[in-house]
Parts: C-alpha cells; sequence; structure tokens
C-alpha cells in the first residue's frame, strides 16, 4: 500500500510506554476497510520498546508517520505534535493501548459525507486489561457546547473532526482533559457534534491510569471550567454540579454504564 501525498484521514495517536498493548492498536489501523490514511506515531519520551516499534511500523507500511515530542510532555503535547504534522482532510485520535473495529473508519466518514457532519463520534465498547467486556459507552444523536459542559459524552478513541471545514483546531497545553477542552473549541465553530449509535472502537480501561481516580477526575474538570474556559465561580459551579450528578448516576447505573472516556 502506497501513502497518498493527501490522505483522506490522518490518525493521531500519542504513544508513551506502550510497547505491550501497541501492536494491536496498529493491527487494528491496518484492518481498516477504508485504507486512505496515514497513521501518525509519536512518541512521547518512551523508555520500553516503543520507539523501535514504531520504527518497525513504518518500514513496513508508508502510509504510518513516526513522529516524537524528544520529551514526555503527555498526551495533549504528542497529539499536538501530531496535528501540526497531519494532512488530512478529516483528524481522527486512537491511543496506543485502544483498537478500532475494522468498519469504524468507513462507517464514521461516510456518516459524516452523507450528512454533512463537521464534528462526529460514535459508541464504543469498555473492556479491563484482559479483554473482558465492562460495558458500552452510547453516543447519543447530537450533543451542543451547553449539553457537553454538562457531561462529556464524546470518547476520545471515536472523534472525527472535519479540518476543511473547522480548520486546523489544536489541544490546549493541559496535562488532563485536554480532549475534552477539544471537543468544546471545536463546538465553538460548529453547531453540535454528531452520534453514530454503532460500537466501532475498544477502549481499554487500565488499573492505573490519569482518568482513573475520581478526585483528580472532579479537580481536574473543576480547573478546566475555571481556567481554560474562563467561566465565572457561581458558572462553573452549576456546571460543576451537573458533572458530579452525571458521575454518580454512571457509576450507579448498569456495568460500564454510560459514562465516557477522559483523559
Amino acid at each position: 500500500m502506497s501513502a497518498s501525498p493527501r490522505p483522506l484521514v490522518s490518525i493521531v495517536t500519542p504513544v508513551w510506554n506502550a510497547a505491550a498493548t501497541l501492536p494491536r492498536t496498529l493491527a487494528s489501523v491496518r484492518a481498516q476497510g477504508l485504507a486512505d490514511w496515514e497513521h501518525l506515531l509519536i512518541d512521547d519520551g518512551s523508555t520500553d520498546g516503543s520507539a523501535a516499534l514504531i520504527a518497525a511500523a513504518a518500514a513496513a507500511d508508508p502510509r504510518v508517520r513516526p513522529l516524537a515530542t524528544g520529551w514526555n510532555g503527555g498526551a495533549g503535547v504528542a497529539r499536538n505534535t501530531g496535528l501540526r504534522a497531519a494532512r488530512g482532510r478529516y483528524i481522527a485520535f486512537l491511543d496506543a493501548d485502544d483498537r478500532w473495529r475494522p468498519e469504524k473508519l468507513a462507517r464514521q466518514i461516510g456518516f459524516m459525507e452523507r450528512g454533512g457532519h463537521a464534528f462526529a463520534f460514535t459508541a464504543y465498547a469498555r473492556e479491563d486489561a484482559s479483554g473482558r467486556p465492562l460495558g458500552i459507552v452510547a453516543a447519543p444523536s447530537r450533543v451542543t457546547r451547553a449539553a457537553l459542559l454538562r457531561r462529556n459524552v464524546i470518547g476520545c478513541l471515536t472523534a472525527v473532526y472535519d479540518a476543511e471545514a473547522l480548520g486546523r483546531v489544536e489541544m490546549p497545553a493541559i496535562r488532563r482533559r485536554q480532549d475534552y477542552a477539544l471537543w468544546l473549541r471545536l463546538l465553538e465553530r460548529v453547531e453540535a457534534a454528531h452520534g453514530l449509535p454503532e460500537v466501532l472502537a475498544d477502549y481499554r480501561v487500565a488499573a492505573a491510569s490519569l482518568s482513573g481516580n475520581k478526585l483528580v477526575a472532579a479537580r481536574d474538570t473543576w480547573a478546566l471550567y475555571r481556567g481554560e474556559l474562563g467561566l465565572s465561580a457561581p458558572r462553573a459551579a452549576w456546571y460543576f454540579g451537573q458533572y458530579a450528578v452525571h458521575g454518580v448516576l454512571g457509576r450507579t447505573g448498569a456495568r460500564g454504564g454510560t459514562r465516557p472516556r477522559r483523559s
């Protein structure tokens, strides 16, 4: 498969010490029915065998583009490194421990082109490190910026935006919640994000992750509201209350709930 000078889709994958999981992520991209893509693999200062895996993937497939941050700046810094190098019309995100179903790109890009949607996401499955199913995260048909402020329903591994329509929008330079902040930035440029209610990706829930601690997650959400978004204290408190209510409902619901992925 030769590389296109202007691929339809640019897939951005930050990689940090992901040697154990990166091979299955790479395999899920190679298995895509829609083959007009480039895969930007950004090494974020890995100290395991990730860099060698990235080099091998690039040597085997010219659609794979190896990049590096030169230091461990975090997922947001790595993703922005990929965004700046991306050549595709559509920007997609996939982390180095997650995977896509083979029909993901074809179904989602088709959905966007048929509906004229500049920003879209899908439902996805959650699984533990051994592959045991933990539930499904549904995709509502439509979400506005106001609705997203109350609850992040967009999984990073499912999000795709049209850079021709919305411009090349980067993530803010924050350590956590940078994907959530990007969705809110995009929704300043388009009325709504549209959800495809099909399970097209698998999110691996790590035993220890940046998003695993509920108190840390709450703190980071408040910091996003007040810092990056610049909301007044009363307005931030109102949205934070909505976030907290949805968090409780997610924990007390069915196994896996409807809690979205947040970084």
